[in-house]
């Protein structure tokens, strides 16, 4: 059987062939090679200069850089490059007794927002809206999602972020409609951000009640920030962003013998990630369009 990760890697090259030709992915075929090149060096680096008796292939990596293609749009390629290689990084360094804290492809994104606000922008809009796109996406995800036992994520996490965007954001703003909700849906990016990024083993709770729990937390600061900052995409990764260190304080509190660290360590994070969402918080919106 396929290991988990190159499951999800070919998934992604998959749908990356079928965005290319059927959506609007911008990034010609010459700069996702070497995204794809870079980031395998990186990450090879990395993992060499931590552990030299134990090289690994790494396909977590690759993932991260297809990633960083579908949801961030920029005209400077050495941008992209150089947030992946801030993601790759803060997976080596930024753990506790192995277990790392965010989702390396979202701490790239949020870092892109942090120190290039005006020039790398996350968009929802490059793998288009085709309803046979996102059954593909759906039907892929499933068997990845089935295999890592993490399918209750996306159902609870829909669910609740409908209720909740109705009774806390579109109740209350008046020239709000449902149907801008029901919208992100009909977003293939979107779809992948549900199955992919927010159901990553590594950053993301092992039972099912801790499941359920970190799906509706997702939900809450998602809309939280839709309804008293304005109703805006990068609010669903902030909301990730600021959650994943609370899900390696629990996972890891019952097995340490070092409570004390991990707990300063979490809240450390906590301050940071609260840090970057306010920064950009405080940046005024952009309007972004696409346009094959």
């Amino acid at each position: 059987m396929l290991h988990l990760q190159l499951h999800q890697l070919i998934n992604l090259v998959l749908l990356l062939l079928l965005g290319k030709y059927v959506a609007n992915i911008y990034m010609p075929w010459f700069d996702v090679l070497v995204v794809l090149g870079v980031t395998f060096f990186v990450e090879h680096v990395l993992i060499y200069v931590k552990v030299q008796d134990k090289i690994y292939f790494s396909y977590s990596s690759l993932s991260t850089a297809l990633g960083i293609v579908f949801m961030m749009v920029t005209p400077h390629l050495w941008v992209v490059l150089l947030v992946i290689t801030l993601g790759l990084l803060q997976k080596h360094l930024l753990s506790f007794e192995g277990r790392h804290f965010f989702n390396p492809s979202n701490f790239a994104l949020l870092m892109g927002l942090l120190f290039f606000y005006n020039d790398a922008h996350i968009v929802l809009g490059q793998l288009g809206d085709n309803i046979y796109l996102v059954l593909i996406v759906v039907v892929l995800a499933g068997m990845v999602l089935y295999r890592a036992n993490r399918w209750v994520i996306p159902v609870v996490f829909s669910l609740t972020y409908l209720l909740l965007q109705y009774v806390f954001v579109v109740s209350y703003d008046p020239v709000m409609i449902m149907e801008e909700v029901y919208y992100r849906f009909y977003s293939v990016s979107f779809i992948v951000f549900i199955v992919f990024m927010l159901t990553d083993p590594k950053t993301t709770p092992v039972t099912p009640v801790q499941q359920v729990v970190f799906a509706i937390g997702i939900s809450i600061v998602a809309v939280f920030l839709d309804r008293y900052m304005g109703f805006r995409v990068q609010h669903l990764f902030m909301s990730l962003f600021v959650l994943s260190p609370l899900v390696g304080l629990f996972d890891k509190w019952r097995v340490t013998n070092n409570r004390q660290k991990l707990l300063i360590y979490t809240l450390s994070l906590l301050v940071f990630s609260l840090s970057v969402i306010i920064t950009i918080e405080n940046k005024a919106p952009y309007y972004f369009e696409m346009n094959r």
